[in-house]
C-alpha cells in the first residue's frame, strides 16, 4: 500500500479510539474539557507553524469576510466537539459512532439542498435506507437518536464552509481555535466544578490528570495532520472507504469494551445504516471509475487529433494536423504522432 493510503489508515484509527482516551477523564465536565482542548491545540497549532514556513499567515489572507466565515465554523466545531465528549463521558459512544456513520449521507444531503447537487438513482436509495434507519430507531426504542444527528449535521454543516474557505486545513484550524479562546476560557473559568475523580481516573495522581489535558493537543491536531498528508496523496475513492474505520472502531468499543446497550431494535436500525453506506460506497467507487475512464479515453482522443471537421469546408492553415505554407507540404493532413 502506499504512503498515503498509512496515513489516511493511521488518521482514522486515531480517531476511532480516541473514546479511550476522554473515558479517562470524565471526572471533568465536558465544557472544561472542551477548554483545555482549545488551549492545547492552539499551542500546539503555534509552534507548528513556527516550524513550517510554508502553513504562515500571508498578508491579506484574513479579512473581515474570512474571519466571519470562519467564526461560523468554529461554533459548529464547539458544538460538534462538546457533543461527542459528553456523549462518550455519558456513555453513548455507541450512538456517536451512527453519527459519524451518517456523517457522508449527511454531507451529500446539504449538497442537494444548499448546492442544488443532483443525486444519482444509487445515492437516492442509500439516503432513503439511512433516513429509514433512523425513522426505525425513533419509533422503536422511543427517542430520536439526536446525539447521532446533532454530530452528523454539525460535521456536515462544517464541512460544506470549509469545501469554500480559502485557508489550508493548519490555518483554518488555528483561526478557529483563536477564536475559541474567549468562550473556552469563561466555560473553564466559569462552569461546574471539577467532579470527584470517577473510574480509571480515581487512581490517576494529580500530574498524570494534568499530562492527560496536556495531550488533549496532540489528539487533536495529530489525526488532523496524518489526514491532511493522505488526502494529497490518494485518491478521494480511497478515501471515502477507510473513513468508516473510526466510527467502527467506536463502535465496537463500545459495544465490546465499555458494555453499551446493542439489542435488536438497535440492529436493525443500525443494519439499514450500514447497508445504505455499503451501497454508498460501491456506487460511488464505481461512478468514480467510470469519470476517470471516460476522462482518459477523451483525453487520449484529444491528444490524437481525432477530431473530425465539417464537411462542407476545405481545411485551412492553421488547423490541427495542416501543413502551414512553406513547410514543404501540399496543404493535405500530416501524419498524426502517437
Amino acid at each position: 500500500m502506499s504512503t498515503g493510503l498509512w496515513y489516511g489508515i493511521a488518521a482514522y484509527i486515531w480517531w476511532g479510539v480516541s473514546p479511550i482516551y476522554w473515558k479517562q477523564l470524565d471526572q471533568l465536565s465536558p465544557t472544561a474539557l472542551i477548554g483545555h482542548r482549545v488551549f492545547w491545540s492552539l499551542l500546539i497549532l503555534g509552534l507548528l507553524l513556527i516550524f513550517r514556513p510554508q502553513d504562515r499567515f500571508r498578508r491579506g489572507q484574513l479579512s473581515a469576510r474570512v474571519v466571519m466565515a470562519y467564526a461560523v465554523t468554529a461554533a459548529l466545531l464547539y458544538a460538534n466537539w462538546l457533543t461527542f465528549i459528553w456523549a462518550v463521558t455519558a456513555g453513548f459512544i455507541v450512538e456517536s459512532s451512527l453519527g459519524y456513520f451518517l456523517s457522508p449521507l449527511v454531507t451529500v444531503g446539504l449538497g442537494v439542498v444548499v448546492l442544488g447537487e443532483r443525486l444519482r438513482p444509487g445515492q437516492w436509495v442509500a439516503v432513503a435506507l439511512a433516513a429509514g434507519g433512523v425513522v426505525y430507531l425513533t419509533v422503536s426504542v422511543g427517542t430520536l437518536p439526536w446525539i447521532a444527528l446533532l454530530l452528523a449535521s454539525t460535521f456536515g454543516l462544517y464541512g460544506l464552509i470549509k469545501k469554500q474557505a480559502s485557508l489550508g486545513a493548519m490555518q483554518g484550524l488555528t483561526v478557529e481555535t483563536s477564536l475559541l479562546c474567549v468562550p473556552a476560557a469563561a466555560f473553564l473559568f466559569l462552569g461546574p466544578d471539577i467532579a470527584p475523580p470517577a473510574g480509571a481516573a480515581a487512581n490517576a495522581t494529580p500530574w498524570m490528570n494534568q499530562a492527560l489535558l496536556a495531550a488533549s493537543g496532540v489528539i487533536t491536531v495529530g489525526p488532523l495532520l496524518l489526514f491532511g498528508a493522505s488526502v494529497r496523496r490518494i485518491p478521494l475513492s480511497q478515501m471515502g472507504i477507510i473513513q468508516y474505520l473510526a466510527p467502527t472502531l467506536q463502535f465496537l468499543l463500545g459495544v465490546l469494551v465499555y458494555g453499551e446497550v446493542f439489542g435488536q431494535f438497535q440492529l436493525v436500525g443500525y443494519g439499514l445504516v450500514w447497508v445504505a453506506l455499503l451501497l454508498f460506497a460501491v456506487e460511488g467507487t464505481y461512478a468514480y471509475r467510470a469519470q476517470r475512464a471516460a476522462a482518459t479515453h477523451r483525453d487520449a482522443y484529444n491528444r490524437r487529433g481525432l477530431v473530425r471537421r465539417p464537411a462542407d469546408r476545405r481545411p485551412a492553415p492553421g488547423d490541427v494536423g495542416v501543413d502551414e505554407p512553406g513547410d514543404g507540404g501540399e496543404g493535405g493532413l500530416r501524419g498524426v504522432e502517437p
